[in-house]
């Protein structure tokens, strides 16, 4: 299940987009690509398609599980336009989407798979899912040096922030809240503005003319909202090393951080649990 391209997989990839939900993961290096296939394949999706370039390798047992674009998924715009071409070629369909080394957290992921999880949210009449970006980070940067090492992983327990976003006439928008902690937070001086925040909507059902902006935000207003106006909606978790990568593998980054680690960091015990208990994803009327 191999495309040497883009156009050959909306080609000849109809079958892995005929019923979702499906995730796709964009590749920007070989950091834990591997266990980012394998946990999203875990939790049930029907299809995981993984974007990556010819060089990259994958182990046997994903070959034929997967499905591999040829794809540099550099610049960052290249991961949008290729979001959005997707979109368009498959309407209907839920998808997720992430990058290497980000792993996909929801209440209960453990015992329950992720097509029930969105059953019930389609229910709730909800298109969109809200997921919080939580950085992970190597304990021991000395042993680790690009920052991610799941079997060591450290998180932030405290430190998330909400504020009300707004448009460019400065008038709130309704039930859309920018988010900020972790990595960005705490080295916000070496992450640009754009970049800092931690929402994103990483699950989603398409729809002909839906487009995903490159704040990872869609044209459609109510796709960017946090919960429906009658009640709280379920909220998810992508548990990511991108931030720690990026700082680490930064020349302009890497000399000023010796280490990641503050008083307010634990163990991530890769369990949605934990998240639950600290509040940084939302069960909702799920249980």
């Amino acid at each position: 299940m191999q495309y040497d391209s883009l156009n050959h997989f909306l080609k000849a990839g109809q079958p892995a987009m005929a019923q979702g939900p499906v995730a796709m993961v964009f590749a920007e290096d070989e950091v834990e690509l591997e266990s980012t296939l394998h946990h999203h394949l875990k939790l049930g999706f029907k299809s995981v398609i993984a974007f990556m370039p010819q060089e990259f390798r994958l182990e046997p047992a994903l070959t034929d599980r997967v499905h591999r674009v040829t794809l540099k998924c550099v610049p960052r715009t290249v991961v949008f336009d290729t979001l959005n071409r997707i979109i368009q070629a498959a309407p209907g369909i839920w998808m997720y989407y992430c990058y290497n080394a980000e792993y996909l957290f929801f209440p209960f992921c453990e015992t329950r798979s992720i097509a029930e999880m969105l059953a019930f949210h389609s229910e709730e009449r909800r298109n969109a899912m809200l997921s919080y970006v939580i950085d992970l980070y190597a304990e021991d940067l000395t042993a680790f040096p690009n920052g991610a090492a799941p079997e060591q992983a450290l998180f932030d327990k405290t430190g998330y922030y909400a504020q009300s976003r707004h448009d460019p006439d400065g008038q709130p928008l309704d039930r859309q809240v920018d988010l900020s902690g972790g990595l960005r937070w705490r080295f916000e001086d070496h992450i640009p503005y754009e970049r800092r925040r931690i929402d994103r909507i990483a699950l989603f059902k398409a729809q002909k003319g839906l487009i995903l902006k490159s704040d990872h935000t869609f044209n459609e207003p109510e796709y960017n909202t946090y919960s429906c106006p009658w009640h709280h909606n379920m909220t998810a978790a992508i548990c990511s090393f991108r931030a720690a990568k990026a700082l680490k593998t930064n020349a302009g980054s890497t000399f000023d951080i010796p280490n990641f680690s503050w008083r307010n960091s634990v163990p991530f015990e890769w369990h949605s649990r934990q998240l639950l208990d600290l509040g940084l994803i939302e069960s909702g009327q799920w249980f």
